[in-house]
């Protein structure tokens, strides 16, 4: 799957860049660990755009192509910000067959954004998901750290609604 990248201008600050650099001085002798430099700026930045792959890659001494490899691979890590509120939707298999697919094209209509997006002021992302745990509830939906379920597409509006104050 091709992770989009994002349309969001980069705004890193001096302190995420230092901590960065500070990651990237301990472990640039040993390229294995590349994964961990990559997890830690993504701790310190919440994703990893093209500038901060940049600098991983000078840092460490290794192809950008590389570092945009494992950040393509690996679903742990986003190229693109996260939201002020990240919503998730379950396409697990017993919330998919109750309808996540129509819940997840609700929200892509009403926030203008596909999964794995963001919206341009910052304050919603969205995500497809696999299996979250809550079977019993499908279809479902987080918000942050709320869970939504047995909801349908008729019930998006309100939910946003509750976010957008």
């Amino acid at each position: 799957m091709l992770k989009k990248i994002s349309s969001i201008p980069f705004r890193g600050t001096p302190e995420q860049k230092a901590q960065l650099q500070a990651v990237i001085d301990e472990s640039k002798s040993d390229k294995s660990l590349l994964m961990h430099v990559m997890q830690e700026a993504q701790e310190i930045y919440g994703y990893l755009p093209y500038e901060v792959q940049v600098m991983i890659a000078e840092g460490m001494d290794v192809p950008l192509e590389k570092v945009y490899g494992v950040s393509t691979f690996y679903a742990q890590f986003s190229l693109s910000p996260k939201g002020e509120n990240n919503i998730s939707v379950c396409l697990g298999t017993a919330c998919y067959v109750k309808g996540s697919q129509q819940i997840l094209d609700r929200l892509t209509k009403e926030l203008g954004i596909g999964a794995g997006e963001c919206t341009p002021d910052g304050r919603f992302s969205l995500e497809a998901c696999r299996c979250i745990g809550a079977c019993g509830l499908a279809p479902v939906l987080t918000v942050n750290d709320e869970v939504y379920g047995k909801i349908t597409e008729d019930d998006v509006p309100e939910i946003l609604a509750k976010y957008q104050n």
